[in-house]
């Protein structure tokens, strides 16, 4: 773990990737009774439970470096490596982490190893293709995303004899807080922002020529008023179903 991949995404990734309080009360009810929590690619913490006890589990140093004064307290560890007991907590959670672990199959058996519970944040490629960013602007973004250790993986995964899976769907707020890759569906201005992109992984990830095409061709899509044209009926709903999904094994 000396080198640090997390090091392009850091710079600002706290300051866009503030937890939105809808999506956390889905977090938090997935959690159920849980009173003690792992937080596995806790990154800069979004989402760890206020009123339980939690432990935060990171690789990144620099991602760690952004975790608010009063956060739970962390350690610097791999997901595919818990320092922690067999069923050391009742629920172990990971938020929009699994496509970045090393080994996601691993991992997915350390948070079984820990916890009786565990409430993963992840997403269907095939609903997510369908956002407008990456049909009308960035199909590389779906392309890559084929060898990503998503929603299929990770109830494939989790599924076993004895154990129950259930997935939920997360609709994501038409003023989301949270700067993830289709946050920003119902604003796409906010996308000509280089911070905004830098702080999502699906867009930070692709070749710069790439996405500055892309950019170009969605400010003048804006200007131009073209972009109100094909999605602006879109753009007026409070949230919408970009295949963010929960799932929840015990």
């Amino acid at each position: 773990m000396d080198r640090d991949p997390y090091v392009r995404f850091a710079p600002g990734y706290g300051r866009h990737r503030r937890p939105d309080p809808r999506i956390a009360a889905l977090v938090d009810a997935a959690l159920g009774g849980a009173r003690r929590v792992v937080n596995v690619g806790a990154g800069a913490g979004s989402y760890e439970p206020a009123r339980r006890t939690a432990v935060a589990c990171d690789p990144s140093p620099a991602m760690l470096a952004q975790r608010p004064l009063g956060s739970a307290p962390a350690v610097r560890a791999e997901a595919e490596a818990l320092p922690l007991a067999d069923r050391a907590v009742d629920a172990a959670l990971a938020v929009l982490t699994v496509h970045h672990w090393r080994d996601p199959a691993a991992g997915l058996a350390e948070l079984v190893r820990v916890s009786r519970r565990q409430v993963v944040l992840t997403w269907d490629p095939a609903v997510m293709r369908r956002f407008w960013l990456i049909a009308d602007y960035l199909p590389e973004i779906g392309d890559a995303e084929t060898g990503l250790a998503t929603l299929d993986v990770v109830v494939a995964t989790l599924t076993g004899p004895g154990r129950r899976v259930a997935i939920r769907p997360v609709p994501v707020p038409a003023d989301c807080t949270d700067g993830f890759l289709a946050a920003h569906w119902a604003r796409p201005h906010a996308y000509l922002d280089a911070a905004v992109r830098a702080a999502a992984s699906g867009l930070a990830r692709l070749p710069a020529p790439l996405v500055a095409a892309a950019v170009e061709r969605l400010a003048d899509d804006l200007a131009a008023g073209r972009w109100h044209r094909r999605h602006g009926t879109v753009a007026t709903g409070s949230s919408a179903d970009l295949g963010y999904r929960l799932v929840v094994a015990r």
